[in-house]
């Protein structure tokens, strides 16, 4: 049985939480009160915050993250104007913490699905497909087997440097969905 925490109660925390216990996990979730006091258990830690948080919870818990498997869902959107990435042309959120975390197996993953595919696991009539990319083998797939024993499918799509592309796709379903193209429970399915 895996153990995670999920850093964040959001919408997307919430669901992926919901997806993980339902494959049998064991979840400890923590709200931003929470977390300072906490102890985090997880042998898998989902960082469900937004872009701008990373940097803090890296300097603050790097000690704890250490040796852990650490997933970032973040999409490092300009939400000021909406219209860009935040990060290098040739970098990624995910690179970015790996860098911060060097003892940690970073993860990039759920960031191209919305919290209503992943509660409710599907895109359309398809199966909810979450993409992971890393370059730890191991930690990629003990998150893929988490995710499919949740009812979801999991993908591995390549190494840590795959994330940037995984960011631009975020970006552009989080602009459609923005612009009302398509809906909050609608998004990119991969048929296989």
């Amino acid at each position: 049985m895996t153990t995670v925490t999920i850093i964040g109660t959001g919408n997307m925390g919430s669901a992926i939480a919901g997806v993980l216990e339902k494959g049998g996990s064991t979840v400890q979730s923590l709200d931003h009160d929470s977390l300072a006091a906490a102890t985090i258990e997880g042998e898998i830690v989902v960082l469900a915050v937004p872009y701008p948080a990373l940097a803090d919870i890296a300097a603050k818990f790097g000690d704890q993250l250490a040796g852990k498997t650490v997933v970032d869902i973040t999409n490092p959107l300009d939400f000021s104007t909406f219209d860009s990435l935040v990060v290098a042309a040739d970098g990624s959120a995910a690179a970015e913490l790996q860098a911060s975390l060097p003892t940690s197996r970073v993860l990039k993953a759920f960031n191209t699905n919305f919290a209503a595919t992943l509660s409710s696991g599907k895109v359309g009539t398809e199966t909810t497909t979450v993409l992971i990319a890393g370059d730890d083998a191991e930690a990629k797939a003990s998150l893929i087997a988490a995710v499919e024993a949740g009812g979801l499918t999991a993908v591995d799509a390549g190494s840590l440097s795959r994330a940037r592309e995984l960011e631009a796709l975020g970006f552009l379903q989080l602009t459609l969905a923005a612009g009302e193209k398509i809906g909050w429970t609608g998004g990119f399915a991969l048929i296989r």
